[in-house]
Parts: structure tokens; sequence; C-alpha cells
């Protein structure tokens, strides 16, 4: 628990606050070989290797992080954070106002991205690290790598953010408050005070994931996994139960969304997301977000992601390219949507991989 007054951009500020966080790999002597990841909206801080106390599946990157593989827990210190205002321990509306000793719910002070880092601040100041080799992150978690490159850009080595954008979009914001309405109008939400019934607003927070994991995919990756097929049966029913295979993959994704994830979490989560706008910081500018950055950039884009498409990427490269930074960009070939960032992509593995050895020899990293 951090006991000091955190500053929110709203103008309130947490008294104390907890930030829960996993590691895995070693620190090296000199403290130069950590990577910090940055999780989406619907993450936490199990990224890697082992059981999730909660799925008891695999961490939400197992593609990616483990022994050997692109982050390579043999080569790295690996340090994944659950953000401000979620849900997996870190303060957030479901924990304890220490003023009231009752959960936050709605009390609890609307949270931006840059409050989110901020916090994170705190924690790589709590390991003794002076500056980062990387931030990594895709989605909502892209944001938090752009925050910390423009707020914080000496303490950034390399800077890696996949399938993101600068701000979010109009349609973007839609999105989400078609997710949140559907929690408020919940007869459970209880205007945020569910906790101590026992009772929350399971079915509007299940419609919201279905609503919102539409957007992870593409249609073309919808269409191959699904098509028009049946489910569990060999005519349509004439009712409203779930006869398409991708109505029940949605109903099973929202299902088992909400036996890990706070409703109250996702209204504040979405709402820091809906706030993000790294121009408008810096004068309506994007550039000026990056002038003078020593850190070196990696953007990379996904075909088939309509959420965050190449073009949002393509405009932080051109805003880096204006201010003569480091900046390298790829976009992967892929039908597999916004989500390809969590699959088996090899051309996106290859990059990265690559990206951060040449990383790893400028920098002379040395082994653990």
């Amino acid at each position: 628990m951090v006991k000091e007054p955190l500053p929110l951009d709203s103008g309130a500020a947490l008294s104390q606050y907890t930030i829960a966080y996993e590691t895995y790999g070693r620190l090296n002597a000199d403290r130069s070989n950590a990577i910090l990841i940055c999780h989406a909206l619907s993450g936490d801080q199990y990224a890697g290797p082992g059981q999730h106390p909660v799925t008891g599946k695999e961490g939400w990157w197992s593609t990616v992080v483990g022994p050997g593989k692109v982050l390579d827990t043999d080569r790295y210190f690996l340090i994944c954070a659950n953000v401000l205002g979620g849900c997996m321990g870190s303060t957030g509306p479901m924990e304890i106002d220490p003023a009231t000793g009752r959960p936050w719910g709605l009390t609890f002070p609307v949270i931006t991205i840059g409050d989110m880092v901020r916090a994170q601040i705190k924690l790589i100041d709590h390991l003794g690290i002076a500056q980062l080799f990387c931030v990594i992150g895709g989605s909502m978690g892209a944001m938090q790598v752009l925050q910390w490159a423009a707020s914080y850009s000496p303490r950034v080595f390399a800077a890696v953010p996949i399938a993101g954008a600068a701000r979010h979009s109009a349609q973007n914001i839609a999105f989400h408050e078609v997710g949140r309405q559907a929690i408020m109008a919940d007869p459970d939400w209880n205007r945020g005070d569910y906790y101590a019934s026992g009772r929350g607003p399971e079915r509007g927070l299940s419609v919201a994931r279905m609503a919102a994991h539409i957007t992870y995919l593409s249609e073309a990756a919808l269409h191959r996994k699904f098509g028009r097929n049946l489910q569990n049966r060999r005519a349509v029913t004439y009712g409203f139960d779930a006869d398409f295979q991708v109505e029940s993959y949605l109903r099973h994704q929202g299902n088992s969304f909400v036996d890990r994830f706070d409703a109250n979490s996702y209204l504040y989560i979405t709402r820091a997301c809906d706030y993000f706008d790294l121009a408008a910081e810096h004068d309506g500018s994007l550039a000026n977000a990056f002038r003078g950055t020593p850190t070196r950039f990696c953007l990379i884009s996904f075909t088939s992601d309509w959420l965050y498409p190449t073009a949002e990427s393509r405009a932080i490269v051109h805003a880096l390219n204006s201010v003569v930074a480091n900046v390298s960009f790829v976009e992967v070939a892929t039908d597999k949507g916004h989500d390809a960032f969590l699959l088996d992509e090899p051309e996106f593995f290859a990059t990265l991989r690559g990206f951060l050895d040449g990383c790893a020899r400028h920098r002379a990293l040395p082994a653990t």
C-alpha cells in the first residue's frame, strides 16, 4: 500500500492506495532488464506462466511471456500491475474506502490513463528501477505505453504500443456507452451499491462484455470460426434460444466474464479510455507529446483491427517522425481482428523479438 496522496486528473486525490502486481524472471544486477507490461481493459496482472487464481487458466499473454518466448523470462524481468480502478487487488470501486470502512462503489473518484500511469510510477520506484528497458502493451495497454513515453520519457528506453491509438474515437466511446448503459440498466446494479447484497448486475455486465467482444474480432474470423452453424441442433427453433454457435459463444464470453470482473470497475476503466486524448494534453498537437524524446518506439497494428485500425498507429508514427524520434512501424497482415495481439501470430512475434533484440544490443543489456 502507498500511504501518500495520489493527485488525480479530476482534481480529487486518493489518500492511500494499493497496486497489485506480478513479476516474472529476475532483475539483473544493474536493474536494466525490467519490462513493464500494461494490460488491456479486461486484463489483469496475471500475464504470464502459472495459473490464474480466479479462472484457473494460463496468463492472458502466455503466448508471449515465458522462458524462451518473445518476452523471455530467462532474460528479462517482467512486471505487470493491475491498473488503478481494477478489480484484482488494486484500489478500485470494489475495495474498501478507508474513510467509511465500506466499498467505494460510485464514490470512487473517476480516473484517467494518466492516473493509472502515475500509480505505476510509484510501483517502479518501489522496485528501485530508475529506467525501464521497455514498456509494452496492447489496446488500453498501448494507451498506457504512450502516456509513459509522453510523460516520463527519460524513464523509458523503449516503448511498444500495440493495436492502440493516441485518443479514443467517437465510435469507441459509443461502444463503451452501450456497455455502461447495459450495466446501469440492470436492476441489481443499485447505483453501484451492490456489494453487500451478494447480487451484482451480472446480466448487464454480461451484455456489456458480449458487445465489446464483437469489436475485438473481425467478420472474417467470426465467419471462419462459426459461420451460420447451429448450436447442438439440426434446425432452428423459431425462438430466442441460442440457435447459432456464434450466439452461444458470445453468451459464454459474457457469463465467464462476470466471474472475474467487477461491474463498477468496468464503468470506471471504460471511462478512463474514453477520456484519453494525448494530443489534447499537449496543446492539440500529438507531436508535442514526443518532442525531444530519447525513447525508441516500435508500433504494431493489424490489418483486420477495426477497433483501433492501422490509421490510428500511422498517426502516432507521423507525429514521432515529425520530431525525428527513433521509430519503427509494422502492420501485420491477419484476419484475426483486434485480438490478434493475444493470439499465435508469427509475424507479430518476429517483429517484437527483432525490436527487443536490437534494443538489447544497443543498451548492451547484460544477462541475468
